[in-house]
Formats: C-alpha cells, sequence, structure tokens
C-alpha cells in the first residue's frame, strides 16, 4: 500500500472508530525550511482545536510490518493523550494579557522559510529569522505550540519590537540558557564517562529545555563570558535549531573546514525539519555582539 492509500485508509478506519460526533480529515502541513507533512485531525464537533497526529511514522510502522488496527489504537490513544494537556481557552486566547506570559522565540532559516514568512512576524538576524510562537501548556513550551501569525498581531494590537521584548523576557525567565562543554553533553546523551582532553575546547549552547536552544544567542550572557575566560572571539556554528556549538576562534583552521562540517552535519545528521543554517557566526570581543562570518 502506498502512502497516499496509507493516509486514506487510516483516515476512514479512524471515522469509523470514532464514530459520528467526530469529523476526521486528512491534511498537509508546511513545517519548517518548507518541510512537508502529512497529518489526521479529529475533532467533536464542540471542540474549538485539536492536535494534529502525524502520519509519516505510522506508515514506516506499517512498512515494517504492524497491522492497521494496531495503529489506528495507537493514534487514539496519542490522540486522547494530547487531548488531556491541549488545554486552550480560545475566547482568552484573543486577549493579550492572558497570552503574554507563554509567547517565546525560535530562529529559523531565511531562505528555506521565505514563504512561512509572508505570513508571520519576525526579526531579520544574520541569515536566521527571529519568530514566535505560543505555549499552550507551560510544561511543554515548544512542543505543545501554536505559531504566531500576523493576524494574532492585529487582534491583539501589539508590534513584533513588542512581541520581541516580551520573548526575550519569558526566556530568560522560563528557558534560561545553558552552557556545557561538548564532552558533557556526550557523556549525558550516552552514558559514558570520557577520558579529559585539551584537544578540543567546544561548547554547546541551548535552553534549560534543549528545544529550539540556538535562539539562546539572543539572550545569552555566558558567550560574554566564556570569550573572556578563553580570552578569545569565539566561533558558533550552527548544529540545529535546538543548539549551536561554540569554540576558540583562534585561526588554527580555515573557515572552508569549519564551513564544510556544518554543511556534512546537516546533511547526514540532522533532520531536514531541524536545519538552522550552513553559515558561520563569531562572537566579537571587542564589539561585544555575533555577526556573520562572510566569504
Amino acid at each position: 500500500m502506498n502512502y497516499i492509500k496509507f493516509t486514506e485508509t487510516i483516515a476512514k478506519l479512524l471515522r469509523e472508530r470514532m464514530g459520528v460526533d467526530y469529523e476526521v480529515k486528512v491534511t498537509e502541513v508546511t513545517k519548517n525550511n518548507g518541510v512537508q507533512l502529512t497529518g489526521v485531525v479529529m475533532m467533536r464537533k464542540s471542540d474549538k482545536i485539536s492536535p494534529t497526529i502525524y502520519l509519516e511514522e505510522p506508515y514506516r510502522q506499517y512498512l515494517a510490518g504492524v497491522e492497521l488496527q494496531e495503529i489506528v489504537d495507537r493514534i487514539v490513544e496519542l490522540y486522547r493523550e494530547q487531548m488531556k494537556d491541549f488545554n486552550l481557552d480560545i475566547d482568552s486566547f484573543k486577549e493579550f494579557e492572558f497570552v503574554r506570559d507563554r509567547i517565546f522565540h525560535k530562529m529559523i532559516n531565511y531562505e528555506k522559510n521565505r514563504k512561512l514568512l509572508e505570513d508571520i512576524p519576525y526579526i531579520k538576524w544574520c541569515d536566521l529569522a527571529v519568530v514566535f510562537y505560543y505555549a499552550v501548556e507551560e510544561k511543554f513550551m515548544g512542543r505543545a505550540s501554536i505559531l504566531i501569525h500576523n493576524n494574532h498581531l492585529v487582534m491583539w494590537e501589539q508590534t513584533v519590537d513588542e512581541l520581541y521584548r516580551i520573548a526575550q523576557h519569558n526566556m530568560r525567565q522560563s528557558m534560561p540558557e545553558l552552557l556545557m562543554p561538548m564532552q558533557n553533553l556526550v557523556e549525558e546523551m550516552t552514558g559514558v564517562k570520557l577520558q579529559q582532553t585539551d584537544e578540543i575546547r567546544m561548547y554547546v549552547l541551548t535552553n534549560r529545555a534543549k528545544l529550539n536552544g540556538a535562539s539562546a544567542m539572543l539572550y545569552s550572557d555566558k558567550i560574554r563570558e566564556l570569550a573572556e575566560w578563553l580570552q578569545s572571539d569565539l566561533m558558533i556554528l550552527p548544529s540545529s535549531v535546538h543548539e549551536v556549538l561554540l569554540l576558540p576562534d583562534d585561526h588554527e583552521q580555515e573557515y572552508a573546514f569549519y564551513r564544510q562540517m556544518v554543511e556534512e552535519v546537516n546533511t547526514t545528521q540532522v533532520d531536514p525539519e531541524e536545519i538552522l543554517s550552513y553559515s558561520l557566526y563569531r562572537y566579537s570581543r571587542k564589539k561585544a555582539e555575533i555577526e556573520e562570518i562572510s566569504g
């Protein structure tokens, strides 16, 4: 069964399972970097909002031999779990005072998201764009969220600059930056204790949730502190939308080497939806700011 037939079959089985009180429809969703995903939405007539369950992973499970009815069971279970926490008061959402404490920002690639940026407020930053989202539930932050569109700004009577100011405050409060040596992150992810080495002084900058953590560059104090401690400008390598890598800009390697490294990681290690950039950045101690490395 090909993917299109699979989505149609899953929707049919879900309609039979959920009954006449639910509307079930398949929808195409454009995610970050123009990645197209197919999802199914199940909505009761009394509901105003419902999570989208994406079907790419269920299709992989089907190709691996999982029965259709079991896949339907899993989708229904996932839908019910998400609905428990997907608590949004639509009427209150229209009031800015209700939403302001849950407005956050993230960074995405400008060129890869030109179409999306036509419809959402953003601030250009080097070759990236700072965009904004509303966290439906604070404990989920970016996981259960609503991307803020231009019509939301009109409804709230707010400007992009004010949105950025509020998001910066909320990020510092709820998503504080996290800077750690690369070695510590590898040990945390693998559970394997590595031998201490001074050969590579590389650090990871993200946020406490390790979600959309590249935007920590916008409010980081630790970048300046690290540069002063190392007595060096810092090169910043985009790892993904979730984190960036910092290392001394000691000019021992040509920038072309690092560009090639970033390109290889993006091509082989990062999901297309999570690619941040192919560019290099530098924190200048003299200017106390981050700039894109040209050339």
